[in-house]
């Protein structure tokens, strides 16, 4: 049997995901990270993305729309203002968030500010790159 550490990923209003894994990997502000049990106690953001659990063999993929990732000796927590399973994910919603983000960035006189319509452009991406990498992992 693997080793396992408990993985709890919690959004704003609900917990997601609560168990024991093999593995995290996350899209952190400095970049990729995978953790597994007996990882060194970390504390970092993350970047709006994808968050994948190796839970006996296969990946079960979430999206996290930024927040932190703790790592403690017997428990990695993930807060995150919005966490979804990657398969309840929704790519119309998507597109359209990119389009209206877009349009705001191009339209000088939105009252949406620069640095808001960025972060909504980013979040719609990061989802559209979800979908796509969850697309491509379902047709092998």
């Amino acid at each position: 049997m693997a080793m396992t550490i408990h993985v709890d990923i919690v959004s704003a209003d609900t917990s997601i995901y609560s168990g024991l894994v093999e593995a995290v990997f996350a899209s952190a502000i400095m970049g990729e990270v995978g953790i597994y049990p007996r990882h060194t106690p970390m504390l970092t953001r993350l970047k709006p993305g994808e968050v994948r659990v190796l839970v006996d063999g296969k990946e079960e993929q979430f999206y996290v729309s930024g927040g932190i990732l703790e790592v403690q000796p017997s428990i990695i927590t993930i807060l995150a203002d919005t966490a979804v399973r990657a398969d309840d994910l929704d790519e119309a919603s998507a597109l359209e968030a990119k389009a209206d983000a877009e349009r705001s960035l191009k339209d000088s006189g939105a009252k949406l500010d620069y640095a808001e319509a960025q972060a909504k452009l980013a979040e719609a991406m990061a989802q559209l790159r979800s979908i796509e990498r969850m697309r491509k992992g379902n047709t092998h």
